[in-house]
């Protein structure tokens, strides 16, 4: 079903500009963006990704990952195939970087789906969705006006105006910010640290739930001055958005031995005196998972790989202290 894609202008030359991201890819007729999901057929750009699902799935909300919405949720999860970013280190790449077969899944099924097997809302994730802009704007309209929330797990890689467009949509986001180094974005990525810095901010700015995943590697990110650096703006923004630091292995062009053990409990040591919610993921480190009371250190919400019990909440508030905690039930 051929979609026409939004955001995007014809040029004199009869190629067209896309404006989802800041690659701002100019299509010659018949060819394809960087995100395998845009096409210029005829002069027009056509959304050739509109309802082609790589993968889904309900899984735990703590997946995502994120651990202060809705805790211990299940939720249905989906995702295009294809990505805006060329991570060196990508660990989803078999569906991120290449083309890979897909599906198609109206937006009506999907909310569908989420509905049948009791999601209380719908995950757009995998690979990068944003690049799924017209069909993530007309699925998350469909699951509001269901009651279904929505969730986004992204590089945050796209322009102000159609991040605009979304966020009245969108209740929570989790953002991969790789580095806060422009270098890294540029000579990693082949991005730009500036704009995901400004997703996060506009996310924020807009009152979504906030979570933030960095993947360390082992001397590209990995500094204590950048961890530092990483965490004061963090906390700049608000210290009770959640980071989650997470272990790096070697995966598509990069070799790099896999973050050590030491180094994600350096960081982790490091960002919890400026945040009130740090974690580690993809490593067993005892109590690294869990939820504290920032307050009087009480454990909120425990951990064991996905199994979530929550122990120490009323509501939204520490039992012991009664501080107001950043979790939404």
């Amino acid at each position: 079903m051929k979609h026409e894609a939004k955001y995007y202008e014809t040029l004199d030359d009869g190629r067209v500009r896309c404006l989802i991201c800041p690659v701002r890819c100019k299509l010659s007729e018949g060819k394809e963006g960087i995100c395998m999901g845009r096409i210029n057929e005829g002069g027009k750009m056509i959304a050739t990704n509109y309802g082609e699902v790589v993968s889904v799935q309900v899984d735990p909300i703590e997946k995502k990952p994120l651990y202060h919405f809705h805790p211990g949720d299940s939720i249905l999860s989906a995702g295009p195939c294809g990505c805006n970013l060329s991570c060196k280190y990508c660990q989803n790449w078999t569906i991120s970087q290449e083309r890979h077969s897909t599906s198609y899944v109206e937006p009506e099924r999907l909310v569908g789906l989420a509905i049948e097997r009791e999601s209380a809302g719908i995950a757009y994730t995998y690979t990068e969705p944003f690049i799924w802009f017209e069909y993530l704007f007309d699925t998350a309209s469909l699951a509001h006006e269901r009651g279904l929330y929505n969730v986004c797990v992204t590089n945050g890689y796209i322009n102000p105006d159609p991040l605009n467009d979304l966020l009245p949509l969108i209740d929570a986001v989790n953002v991969d910010v790789k580095s806060m180094k422009p270098e890294f974005y540029r000579r990693v990525c082949k991005g730009r640290l500036d704009v995901v810095k400004n997703t996060v901010e506009s996310c924020v700015r807009a009152g979504l739930h906030v979570e933030i995943t960095n993947l360390l590697i082992p001397g590209l990110n990995d500094s204590d001055e950048e961890i530092g650096e990483l965490v004061n703006w963090i906390a700049g923004l608000n210290r009770g958005i959640p980071l989650h630091i997470s272990r790096y292995f070697p995966n598509y062009k990069m070799e790099i031995a896999a973050t050590p053990i030491r180094s994600l409990e350096r960081a982790y040591e490091i960002a919890r005196k400026h945040l009130d919610y740090v974690y580690v993921g993809n490593a067993q480190i005892e109590g690294a998972s869990d939820t504290l009371c920032p307050n009087c250190g009480g454990l909120l919400i425990s951990r064991s790989g996905y199994t979530t019990r929550i122990v120490g909440l009323d509501g939204s508030k520490c039992v012991k202290c009664r501080t107001q905690i950043n979790v939404v039930n």
